[in-house]
């Protein structure tokens, strides 16, 4: 697979980050609209009630603020999953939300935990350390614009401030450093330079020939062979109307 057919622009790149934005604001909204709160549905650990909150906790939020500082990591790393990882996208957000959300309900504080970090921890975690582990130079720089962008966030994974899942970013973190060694993803070839092929002869590169054994450049390159000699035959057609003078 050639990296043009591996990194290709879908609908899904626009499809499903934008689902997933709609989904979480769609809740807020019914809250909001119908004047109910959905925190009953979060996560809360170690009950049977508080294991629906796996699934459904990634969808509720406490206010706007909340919202909001999860809106735009989720579109951008949920599109970043998408066009990088388009092969596997699907199954890391099902599991990331499965797994991190069990391993939320398995050590977290007896308290309700709700909103979309834990995924968003699952996708950091995975986009880094899969690209790490890839070694494809795109899916390397990738790596590092995301920890560049997001690397601060690994603090909140520990209990340094109040009224913040920790043990929810934990998971997530924990979720994604997993996903990336137990999912395989196909990776394109990497295009090959002819100095790096094993039938390459050096005596034979057009560039190496314009260096000699001292490697100094030559400007000129001798001729092996001697010039061809350039022989011209002209050939001189009468003109018809001459043909009547004397």
């Amino acid at each position: 697979m050639t990296e043009s057919n591996y990194f290709k622009f879908s609908n899904a790149v626009i499809a499903i980050p934008l689902f997933a934005v709609l989904s979480i604001w769609t809740v807020y909204w019914f809250e909001i609209r119908f004047q109910v709160n959905f925190n009953d549905y979060g996560i809360y650990p170690r009950t049977i009630n508080g294991i629906r909150g796996v699934v459904l906790s990634p969808f509720i939020h406490a206010s706007a603020e909340h919202l909001y500082n999860n809106t735009i990591p989720l579109a951008i790393l949920t599109a970043s999953l998408v066009y990088f990882y388009r092969k596997i996208a699907y199954k890391v957000l099902l599991w990331g939300i499965l797994i991190s959300g069990f391993i939320t309900w398995l050590i977290g504080r007896p308290s309700y935990h709700i909103g979309a970090s834990g995924l968003i921890y699952v996708l950091v975690s995975f986009i880094f350390f899969k690209g790490i582990i890839s070694k494809h130079y795109r899916l390397v720089a990738l790596s590092l614009i995301v920890v560049f962008i997001y690397g601060s966030t690994l603090w909140y994974i520990f209990p340094v401030k109040d009224g913040i899942s920790w043990e929810g970013h934990l998971g997530g973190f924990i979720t994604g450093l997993f996903l990336a060694f137990v999912l395989k993803a196909p990776l394109p070839k990497l295009k090959k330079f002819d100095w790096e092929k094993e039938d390459y002869n050096e005596e034979d590169d057009e560039f190496l020939k314009h260096f000699d054994e001292h490697g100094n450049f030559i400007e000129n390159i001798p001729q092996d062979s001697e010039e061809e000699e350039i022989k011209i035959t002209y050939h001189y057609k009468k003109n018809p109307e001459d043909s009547g003078l004397e």
